[in-house]
């Protein structure tokens, strides 16, 4: 395998929405990312290996960045420009939550796009395009 990482993960989260809001809606993206990406060997998971010969599986070579956003629109905005760059990426609204997983993708259904409320949205791709795209955000520092 090339030692060179030529791609990355980047999630952006809404500084808006609370702490436990955001992780779960993290751990939906993120599994979601993996789940649906046609390439799996190029996120490069491997498995590392401790002193004493216990395995820890699936963990990337790849950088996963988490930064923040202001506020929903910032995401949307992102969401499109990845659209336009074909990057891969998986987001999460707030209509995705509370009530079963029917009750989600009915609520969700019936939201317009421009009234979801974004989460946060997860990428994965080259990393020179994703600089490109997410270079307006800070660092996750919630």
């Amino acid at each position: 395998m090339n030692d060179e990482l030529t791609h990355k993960f980047v999630a952006v989260l809404n500084k808006k929405i609370p702490t436990g809001n955001l992780m779960n809606g993290l751990g939906h993206m993120a599994a979601g990312l993996a789940g649906s990406y046609p390439n799996l060997p190029e996120m490069r998971f491997d498995s590392y290996f401790d002193k004493d010969g216990g395995e820890h599986k699936s963990i990337s070579d790849n950088p996963f960045i988490i930064l923040q956003a202001d506020n929903s629109n910032q995401i949307r905005n992102l969401r499109n420009e990845a659209k336009v760059a074909g990057i891969h990426f998986v987001d999460f609204t707030s209509t995705m939550t509370v009530g079963t997983y029917k009750e989600q993708q009915e609520r969700t259904k019936n939201t317009p796009e421009v009234e979801l409320e974004y989460y946060g949205i997860c990428l994965f791709g080259p990393k020179e395009i994703l600089n490109s795209l997410t270079k307006k955000f800070s660092l996750w520092r919630g």
